[in-house]
């Protein structure tokens, strides 16, 4: 029997806010993270995902009030990151509500972060968060190396992205939430180069994030090598939905829920 497909909703929340904008920058108002995560809970999404986008840039912890509440209104498993330093936050989010969390600012600063997490709550609980961009050139156009980022994409760093996916892997990262940050809200499609060379890369999950704008896009991705698909802004301002998603993955033969 294979498994299913997961459908994953992503909350970029800032100052208690769900925010969305292009390449992570201009970003707007997409509403109230709590009203959101019920509507995407009743629209049948197996899976949401809370970013708070500014943590780590801002040198703050999570929003724990807004993680309590959103996971008192929710029944599916609730992915939490931004700001996680250490495995006490980790300890703080899942008493919050938490089912998972997500490194990355402070995964890339001391790696031992990962194993420390996994070690002590479970390679399932760890999500490592990859915020990738391709490599530019000495012309300025965008290369096939992908290199990470951090503090919300705002702080590029020289890293080999695949490099870095299989290590944290081997550390006891539990999935990959792979977010290419070129593609991230521009509705041009996912980076299918990008998840089939993280793919290729890793035995754990690998979660396609940045870029979806169509129902298309999303069969696209799994049949590049994800184990879940992650949108936001097309769920946030109604131009998709969850059962549209799933009925396109459906008729491209994806297994959904």
């Amino acid at each position: 029997m294979p498994v299913a497909t997961r459908v994953i909703a992503c909350l970029d929340v800032d100052n208690g806010r769900v925010v969305k904008g292009v390449n992570f920058e201009n970003l707007r108002d997409a509403g109230d993270p709590v009203e959101l995560a019920k509507l995407y809970d009743d629209q049948g999404v197996d899976e949401l995902t809370f970013l708070d986008v500014t943590a780590s840039s801002s040198d703050r912890s999570t929003t724990y009030d807004v993680v309590r509440r959103t996971a008192e209104q929710v029944f599916i498993p609730l992915t939490v990151g931004g700001g996680v330093r250490t495995a006490a936050d980790v300890d703080r989010l899942l008493r919050a509500g938490a089912d998972k969390v997500g490194v990355n600012t402070a995964a890339i600063a001391r790696p031992e972060l990962i194993s420390e997490i996994s070690d002590r709550f479970g390679a399932q609980v760890l999500v490592l968060s990859a915020d990738v961009r391709r490599r530019r050139g000495d012309d300025g156009q965008r290369t096939d190396d992908f290199v990470m980022t951090t503090h919300g994409g705002r702080t590029a760093v020289d890293l080999d992205a695949v490099e870095w996916c299989a290590r944290a892997a081997e550390l006891g990262a539990g999935e990959i939430l792979l977010n290419s940050m070129d593609a991230d809200g521009t509705k041009d499609g996912f980076d299918l180069e990008l998840i089939r060379r993280v793919r290729a890369a890793v035995t754990v999950p690998v979660i396609a994030s940045g870029g979806a704008g169509r129902a298309e896009h999303f069969p696209e991705a799994v049949a590049a090598g994800a184990d879940a698909v992650l949108a936001a802004s097309v769920f946030h301002f109604r131009e998709l939905t969850v059962a549209e998603v799933k009925d396109a993955l459906r008729h491209a033969g994806v297994v959904v829920r």
